[in-house]
């Protein structure tokens, strides 16, 4: 008998998705040690990342999630 795979509590805390079903995620490089760089650069990391063209990256994460 089949058993549902639990949900990856760790990749949950870390990943949304959105309503087209793509992922998104905050980028990293935000906590610490930012005062060298570029004003642009930390603005580029204000917004989020989105896994959308990667097919098999987004199948990993969402049987994670439990959605597959």
């Amino acid at each position: 008998m089949a058993t549902k795979n639990k949900t990856n509590k760790s990749v949950k805390k870390r990943v949304k998705v959105t309503a087209t079903g793509k992922l998104k995620y905050a980028k990293v490089g935000r906590r610490h040690l930012n005062a060298h760089m570029a004003p642009k650069r930390k603005r580029q990391l204000r917004r989020a990342g989105i896994i959308a063209g990667r097919h098999r990256v987004q199948k990993k994460y969402k049987i994670a999630l439990g959605l597959l």
